[in-house]
């Protein structure tokens, strides 16, 4: 998906460092679908410092988990958070804390808005563009299935060659494990949801 991160003012807290710390960059990371790397090379962290703290195999510095947050657009708050399993309510994402990606363009935004501990199985997102907006994807993982639905405004699907236009209340469902683009070809901005189901999905 050719997407940068939204910009958000990282923030700092003290903490222990959590068992679940690996899985929250690891999750995080798979969302915004970076690699290792690239990671790497946007925190100033070792790649391989970074793979042993997803296999919680170190115990990483609070300057380190800063960094990670940083370039994962979050906040070490979020990144250390502990879930509370007696409470009714799972998790409650202020604004802030919801992350946001951007198409290369500008124009287009996607709100991640499902889970990160489903990231490897299906991921859900609120879409928006201006018009024109372009969001071009790689192809995901061999399987995969994207769902659409149209709230407002004009789609334009292609994917692999082969284009569909989607209208407001319409949905459409194609192959998401092949190069695909959207576009928004109407006279106003448009509105979706997307959900990604990844077949095989750890």
């Amino acid at each position: 998906m050719s997407t940068h991160r939204g910009r958000r003012s990282p923030g700092g807290a003290e903490g222990e460092m959590s068992d679940t710390l690996g899985k929250t960059i690891q999750r995080l990371r798979k969302a915004y679908n970076m690699s290792l790397g690239e990671l790497s090379e946007q925190s100033g962290v070792a790649k391989s410092i970074i793979s042993q703290i997803e296999r919680n195999e170190t115990n990483p510095t609070l300057g380190t988990v800063y960094r990670l947050s940083k370039a994962l657009d979050t906040t070490i708050d979020e990144v250390l958070r502990v879930e509370d399993t007696s409470s009714p309510f799972i998790e409650h994402q202020p604004r802030p804390a919801v992350p946001i990606l951007e198409s290369e363009d500008g124009l287009c935004r996607l709100a991640i808005i499902g889970p990160l501990n489903l990231v490897e199985t299906i991921q859900w997102y609120d879409f928006r563009a201006q018009v024109s907006g372009v969001l071009e994807s790689d192809p995901h993982p061999l399987g995969t299935i994207e769902h659409l639905y149209v709230i407002a405004g004009t789609l334009e699907v292609t994917v692999a060659g082969e284009t569909r236009s989607v209208k407001a209340g319409e949905a459409l469902r194609y192959r998401g494990d092949r190069a695909h683009k959207i576009v928004n070809t109407g006279s106003e901005a448009a509105h979706a949801t997307m959900v990604l189901v990844v077949k095989g999905g750890a």
